[in-house]
């Protein structure tokens, strides 16, 4: 399989006090590999109110690649291509922000609430050829997935 240009893929959303914990993890879980380990840091919101951050980084090139997969599953994801230019940063990081009641029931739409930022490997670390390889890698990812999917 081909090399995963990426260094890493952090994703990331807020618990509230009005929201179930089992629910916000399990949405985050949409798209983490199985049984991947999340961390969680309490801190507090303007009033006092307790805010749950929930967040995992993924390293490992078949993780990474199964967080990107999920993203393939966006029915966006033509708009998402379109995007990369304001999505990618010249510290050559993809930011994506997602949908949290989408992802609890499991469909992957763009919105609010969780956050998906990726370090995009880039030779030298520039916006265009970061913008180069994200946009490389998730054209194959949609084509290996569209592959299957036939």
């Amino acid at each position: 399989m081909p090399q995963i240009p990426l260094h890493y893929v952090d994703i990331r959303t807020f618990c509230y006090a009005t929201e179930d914990e089992k629910r916000v993890e399990q949405a985050l879980r949409t798209f983490l590999p199985e049984e991947f380990e999340i961390d969680r840091a309490e801190t507090e919101g303007h009033y006092g109110d307790r805010i749950l951050v929930l967040s995992a980084r993924v390293e490992n090139a078949d993780d990474v690649r199964h967080v990107l997969s999920q993203l393939t599953e966006l029915e966006s994801f033509d708009t998402l291509l379109d995007e990369l230019d304001d999505r990618v940063t010249e510290n050559t990081e993809l930011f994506v922000r997602l949908d949290k009641q989408a992802a609890f029931e499991g469909t992957v739409r763009v919105g609010d609430g969780i956050m998906f930022r990726a370090k995009v490997e880039a030779y030298p670390a520039k916006k265009d050829q970061a913008l180069e390889n994200a946009r490389d890698v998730l054209e194959r990812l949609r084509d290996e997935s569209s592959e299957t999917e036939e």
